[in-house]
């Protein structure tokens, strides 16, 4: 694994979660303190998750003083934005929570590679890295966890772990292409409304008392 590599994407993922958590709470109008705790909750709740299950203490954390700085000025910077450029971000937020995943699944496939587990292993590292801190964020905010219900995300998460768990990307342009490839395919979900199989067990229990009464109202306006 290239050090290097790994601290880039561990940059690129904490700003662009750390903004995303940021922006959900002042949706949500919460205080200073509530914005701080989903930014910070946002960038690194997946890699505490990733790390409790892969068998990392959970006090690394604390050796990660410089991206644990970099989410506090991302945060600070994402609460005094003006207006018009949050604006701007919520047009674009598709792009960089796509960048955020890529980043972290790709981090945390490579962490758990690095202690040489299997590919199982290697997957649920990549992917509880890149959707845990946004299914905490969500929960905290009081919202149904958006990579559940939403466009196909987790999938793509799995396949970035996959692929490194393979050792099928190794050097610097193959995790490059890796992470673009994710990008891409999530923005395609995004774009063409791609989602998984679902089933409602709410929808037959709804239609019949709608079905009656569409037709009560049709009989009491014949005055029957």
């Amino acid at each position: 694994m290239d050090l290097h590599i790994f601290e880039v994407f561990s940059i690129i993922g904490t700003i662009a979660f750390a903004m995303s958590g940021a922006f959900v709470a002042m949706e949500e109008e919460y205080d200073i303190l509530g914005v701080l705790v989903l930014g910070l909750v946002t960038a690194f709740g997946g890699g505490i998750i990733r790390n409790v299950l892969i068998g990392v203490p959970v006090t690394t954390l604390w050796s990660q003083g410089g991206l644990i700085m970099l989410a506090l000025v991302s945060v600070a910077i994402a609460f005094v934005l003006p207006l018009q450029w949050i604006s701007h971000w919520k047009r674009t937020e598709a792009l960089f929570d796509a960048i955020g995943l890529a980043a972290f699944a790709i981090q945390g496939g490579l962490y758990a590679a690095k202690m040489g587990h299997p590919v199982s292993a290697v997957i649920v590292a990549a992917v509880m890295t890149g959707i845990g801190g946004g299914i905490i964020r969500d929960l905290l905010a009081g919202r149904k966890p958006l990579v559940l219900r939403d466009e196909i995300y987790a999938v793509w998460a799995m396949a970035a772990g996959f692929t490194i768990g393979m050792g099928w990307f190794t050097s610097n342009i193959g995790l490059l292409i890796c992470f673009a490839g994710v990008v891409f395919f999530r923005m395609c979900s995004v774009h063409y409304k791609w989602k998984l199989p679902r089933r409602s067990l709410v929808a037959s229990d709804s239609i019949q008392p709608q079905a009656t009464q569409t037709a009560l109202s049709h009989t009491l306006s014949k005055g029957e």
